[in-house]
């Protein structure tokens, strides 16, 4: 089983406060690290969390706001001091090319690294990497915004060990072979997986929104997620300005979780004047999806193996 690790980095919007670093998630998945968004102290929170640099370090930019690139050249800059020599793919919207060239050339230094951009549009997929895929889609602000959904590719049954003994397949490596999907030969015999495991069980999803009023394409894109995280920057009181800025409520937020049937909502984004009273948010949006969270900087949630078989079509 590849552990899969959610680490939030920074929670506020727009502005940091004391308890509250910019928009950053990291996502741990075996050797591979996905970072969404990277907000200026992005790599003062990683640091601060114990997320190293893999050698699979992938970033996906939700859009262009200065809330959620500032932090690229300071990070970037601070690997080519570590001596990384591996490549840095970052994904994002229409014109991230341009931006991250800018902030780089206007820094005057040099990293050390080759960094891959890939303009991604809505309905698009960022990246396949076999185990696990990160598509888009349109968000709803007011400029060009994409949507991550992260999602593991479906893993193999369990093996059936009854029916392997009565095949008369030893256990060892044949077994390994049969998990990892591939057919055996016993004496002359060739065993399919299919045969010795039972139902095929989906992977884990992860959603996240990035500044969005209320979506039905993230809506779509996050059904029957593990983890939801949505823009909530403001509660209900302040519908009409969330909407005016391209952002959600608490409350907005929840119905979209609610609506997705996703397993756990996190919001996230908020705005600074919620950050010592979070309970504004919480409360109203756990009417409507009780299992609503407001992470803290910092923490971190391990997302467990599915084990509900996929449904074959």
């Amino acid at each position: 089983m590849t552990n899969l690790r959610i680490v939030f980095l920074g929670t506020s919007g727009a502005m940091p406060s004391q308890r509250r670093s910019l928009p950053s998630i990291a996502l741990r998945y075996g050797a591979s690290l996905l970072l969404l968004d990277c907000g200026e102290g992005t790599q003062r929170q990683m640091v601060s969390a114990g997320v190293g640099f893999k050698e699979d370090f992938q970033v996906f930019i939700s859009h262009l706001h200065g809330d959620h690139i500032l932090g690229l050249p300071g990070l970037f800059y601070s690997m080519s001091m570590l001596g990384r020599e591996e490549k840095v793919r970052v994904h994002g919207p229409p014109g991230l090319a341009r931006s991250l060239d800018l902030m780089l050339e206007s820094c005057q230094g040099a990293v050390s690294f080759p960094i891959e951009v890939h303009e991604v549009k809505g309905g698009e997929t960022a990246c396949d990497r076999g185990r696990y895929s990160v598509k888009t889609v349109w968000a709803d602000h007011l400029v060009e915004t994409l949507a991550y959904c992260f999602e593991e590719k479906p893993r193999q049954g369990r093996m059936l060990v009854d029916k392997l003994k009565e095949i008369g397949v030893p256990r060892g490596p044949l077994w390994g072979e049969l998990q990892r999907g591939r057919n055996v030969n016993i004496q002359g015999r060739v065993i399919d997986p299919r045969e010795v495991t039972g139902p095929r069980r989906p992977g884990r999803k992860i959603v996240y929104s990035g500044d969005t009023r209320p979506c039905e394409d993230v809506v779509k894109l996050a059904a029957a997620a593990d983890v939801l995280i949505h823009d909530s920057s403001f509660d209900q009181s302040l519908t009409d300005r969330a909407d005016l800025e391209g952002h959600s409520t608490c409350v907005q937020a929840a119905q979209v979780a609610k609506e997705a049937s996703v397993g756990r909502l996190f919001l996230f984004h908020l705005s600074p004047r919620y950050h010592d009273d979070i309970d504004v948010l919480l409360d109203p949006a756990r009417t409507i999806f009780p299992a609503s969270e407001v992470p803290e900087d910092l923490a971190s949630l391990e997302i467990p193996t599915r084990e509900a078989p996929v449904l074959e079509t």
